[in-house]
């Protein structure tokens, strides 16, 4: 891609959706509300974006784009009417899931519902074991069954056959007799997940017969509508981090679970270097919730082991953890007389209090602004003027509730306990998996995200914060930077020492050309391979890295390192090989973005509460005017269209060429 190419990425939030367009070396940025057609905001976001920059739609070359279509479908319940196929025997493999329990001295506690209820699962007569097949499954069987669930008038069908990633035949029959029978989509599990352990991969293949109708009407709609605007067909950000093509998403689509999460770590990954300390804690709040991950050695944590809603997803995506603490999160108490924040949200409308839009509840938000962090006169997303008086109002009412004694009172407490609920979050990143958050430099965006960093890394001990320019739609513009990557994995379950290489090499291959099939430029695909590895009788496995040609002496090498790296030890153990993987990745073209920060830059001061500094006059600045080499003390607070930083007053900012802010406590020097 031609690095002067007009470039645009638009990420869908739960209240905002935000817009980074890249042309002529300037970065030109947008928020709108999102609407419930998320395209239509969309759409309102791209021209709004457009016509700040002077240029028309049709100048676009390529278009990027995150959504939550496919996580709102999961969390809301709101996806397909889907019906499971499975082996005779096995129907209720989704109900039974694993032993754990969701809280383990909860005797009341219940998993969430089956996505397929009991009477939409169907059972065929058929066998495979990880050995083969031992009984076929009969054709008119399945076309039978295709009459019974044409009668229920499901929307997508799941096929989910015993050890269809050791054999795929019988379930490819089955797969093709429905997909000819009924006019409805047909996910097959050997071909969403080709991996072990019968409940993740029926979980994995259900979820994505669950969102596939959602996602494939909502990309159709939005590539028509793009077309007709004269705008490229949108690529998709998937949960791995990558961008893929329109129709390769329609066809996996819960590859597009955590999109928008996804994009922002690769956004914090393009723009902050991590030469000089152990990685990068990412920190994205925005109106709905908080999303916190680690980038180390320049790229984001990756996981193959993820749930979202409860519902178990094998699916390989960038390493994010969820709390719903956001700005519009309402802030309540409890029947204890305890303040609780979230996890419900104010959405986008009616919005928090202070938006004016009729809110009643007191959010996240509403406290920022009695606290003096959102003035008066700030316009969110660049022209949604507040309604401080309505903040005050509602804060008032839930310090008459907690028996506090005023909104300020009130204020002050959600700001602490929505900061107790992320800095636990963040600690569930670093100290839970043997990092040492202080070791790492706190990356803060989204829209809010800036007004609680240095509260934070306070708390976390952390002594640098930095704030990329375009910080308020972060995830937006990781799109512009983000990959073209697609992944393959397939079991083989072999020990090491057993292992034949020709044989291994050969399941390479059919990988590879998975995902060099899906590739737009297969010239230009880097290919990796990996190999998910365990010590004989552990029940989790580590992945690490395989060379072009296998080699069992440094697969065990570099297992024994990676066991020891993540839990201390390493052992003298036989070593299995699990799963064998593969990504094809095409690179993608950072933006050139060049920041001049011209004019004055000084706002006045306004008074604003900070813990335990208390009242202080602080000084407020137009951030995209502070040249590069300013150095800000705090307090102070810079404004931004699509965000808010705050500066406390131990700490000290300096801007950089490119306008990022890097934060650094008083005394602490700048590494």
């Amino acid at each position: 891609m031609n690095t002067d190419d007009t470039r645009i990425g638009v990420d869908v939030g739960g209240t905002f959706t935000d817009v980074a367009l890249s042309v002529d070396d300037r970065l030109v940025t947008a928020k709108v509300p999102t609407t419930d057609d998320q395209s239509v905001g969309v759409l309102e976001g791209i021209h709004k974006a457009c016509e700040r920059a002077g240029i028309d739609p049709g100048e676009i070359d390529d278009f990027a784009h995150a959504m939550t279509v496919s996580v709102n479908a999961l969390l809301e319940r709101g996806g397909a009417k889907t019906a499971l196929v499975t082996t005779e025997g096995f129907r209720d493999v989704l109900e039974i899931g694993r032993q754990n329990r969701p809280d383990l001295y909860d005797l009341e506690a219940e998993k969430p519902d089956p996505l397929v209820p009991r009477e939409l699962r169907f059972e065929v007569a058929e066998r495979t074991t990880d050995d083969g097949i031992e009984s076929e499954v009969a054709p008119e069987d399945v076309r039978e069954l295709a009459e019974t669930i044409d009668e229920r008038d499901v929307e997508a069908v799941a096929v989910c056959l015993l050890h269809a990633y050791a054999d795929t035949e019988n379930e490819r029959v089955a797969a093709s007799i429905l997909r000819e029978e009924l006019d409805v989509p047909v996910s097959a599990s050997h071909e969403v997940l080709a991996e072990f352990r019968e409940f993740e991969r029926t979980s994995t293949t259900a979820v994505d017969a669950y969102v596939r109708p959602a996602i494939d009407s909502y990309v159709g709609r939005l590539v028509d509508e793009s077309e007709s605007e004269g705008i490229p067909a949108p690529r998709i950000m998937q949960a791995n981090g990558g961008i893929a093509d329109p129709e390769t998403v329609r066809e996996h689509a819960v590859t597009t679970t955590m999109s928008g999460p996804a994009a922002g770590v690769v956004g914090a990954a393009a723009t902050v270097p991590d030469d000089d300390v152990a990685g990068l804690v990412t920190f994205d709040m925005g109106g709905t919730s908080s999303d916190v991950s680690l980038v180390r050695d320049g790229q984001a944590e990756r996981t193959t082991d993820a749930e979202i809603a409860g519902l178990p997803i094998r699916t390989p995506m960038v390493d994010v953890n969820t709390v719903g603490a956001g700005g519009g999160s309402i802030a309540w108490v409890d029947a204890g007389g305890a303040l609780r924040v979230g996890p419900q949200s104010s959405g986008a409308d009616p919005g928090p209090a202070c938006y004016g839009n009729g809110g009643t509840d007191p959010t996240v938000t509403d406290a920022n602004v009695v606290l003096g962090y959102i003035g008066p006169e700030t316009a969110l997303g660049g022209e949604m003027t507040l309604d401080v008086e309505a903040a005050h109002d509602v804060l008032d009412g839930l310090a008459a509730e907690a028996g506090l004694e005023d909104a300020l009172e009130a204020a002050q407490g959600v700001y602490r306990v929505a900061n107790a609920t992320m800095t636990r979050t963040i600690r569930a990143v670093t100290v839970e998996r043997g990092h040492d958050p202080r070791e790492f430099a706190l990356v803060a965006f989204g829209g809010a995200g800036p007004m609680h960093a240095g509260a934070l890394a306070d708390a976390l001990e952390v002594d640098r914060v930095v704030v990329p320019r375009p910080g308020g739609v972060l995830s937006a513009f990781g799109l512009l930077a983000a990959d073209e990557s697609y992944d393959a994995v397939r079991t083989v379950g072999v020990g090491l020492e057993e292992a034949t290489p020709a044989t291994l090499e050969d399941v390479y291959g059919d990988l590879v050309a998975d995902v060099l099939a899906d590739a737009s430029d297969p010239d230009a695909a880097r290919v990796e391979r990996a190999a998910d590895c365990r010590y004989a009788g552990q029940s989790f496995e580590l992945t690490v890295p395989v060379g072009d040609s296998f080699s069992a002496a440094a697969v065990e090498e570099r297992f024994h390192e990676s066991h020891e790296r993540a839990y201390g030890y390493a052992m003298d153990e036989a070593i299995e090989v699990v799963n064998l993987r593969t990504t094809a990745t095409i690179p993608g073209t950072e933006p050139t973005v060049r920041h001049h920060g011209e004019g004055d830059a000084l706002l006045g001061t306004r008074e604003a509460y900070f813990p335990g500094a208390g009242p202080r006059e602080t000084t407020v600045y137009e951030r995209d005017r502070l040249a590069p080499g300013v150095t800000i003390s705090g307090p102070a607070i810079l404004e931004q269209a699509e965000s808010t930083t705050v500066v406390p007053p131990t700490w000290a900012g300096d801007i950089l060429a490119d306008g990022s802010l890097v934060m650094t406590r008083e005394g602490v020097d700048d590494r």
